[in-house]
């Protein structure tokens, strides 16, 4: 049995250097994708394209690291929400790692500094404070999710968390 992985991100270049360094095509793809972007209909997903291609209904675990705080930021309580409900919908086991309310305040204050304006949500945000243990929350009461492991805080005190699925 062979492993396959799937990386993505909204960052075009990312994906282009990251395909143009890959040490194992065959087995690691890279595709650009807004996970925020707003429901796909399932034959255009390409996360489902991807399992589908693999003989699978779902990711044995998929790992975010990092990402929680822009999506929040750039899109709001109800895409960070959405973002949540689509991977714990294509994955078996979800990794997660959620910045501290503090992180978003010092991405705010550095966007200032350089003269421009708030984000878009940052000010209507009904989700603050524990967002990991909001994320939790609506992993566990909204789809269909179990916390199994906190794995404690990294250097920069974000939670990192293991979910899986009932």
């Amino acid at each position: 049995m062979s492993a396959h992985l799937l990386g993505f991100d909204l960052d075009r270049s990312l994906i282009q250097r990251a395909q143009q360094t890959n040490p194992l095509p065959k087995n690691i793809s890279f595709i650009p994708l807004d996970i925020a972007q707003e429901d796909t209909p399932v034959t255009q997903d390409p996360l489902r394209d991807y399992l589908r291609r693999h003989g699978c209904t779902r990711f044995h675990v998929c790992f975010c690291f990092a990402v929680t705080m822009w999506i929040h930021l750039n899109h709001g309580d109800a895409a960070l929400l959405r973002f949540l409900s689509r991977l714990a919908a294509v994955s078996q086991h979800l990794v997660l790692e959620a910045q501290p309310w503090k992180c978003y305040r010092s991405a705010a204050r550095r966007l200032r500094k350089l003269g421009r304006s708030d984000f878009d949500h940052f000010k209507s945000l009904e989700i603050s404070g524990d967002v990991a243990e909001h994320a939790r929350t609506h992993l566990e009461a909204q789809c269909g999710m179990e916390l199994t492991q906190s794995f404690g805080s990294t250097a920069w005190d974000r939670k990192v968390l293991l979910f899986k699925r009932r």
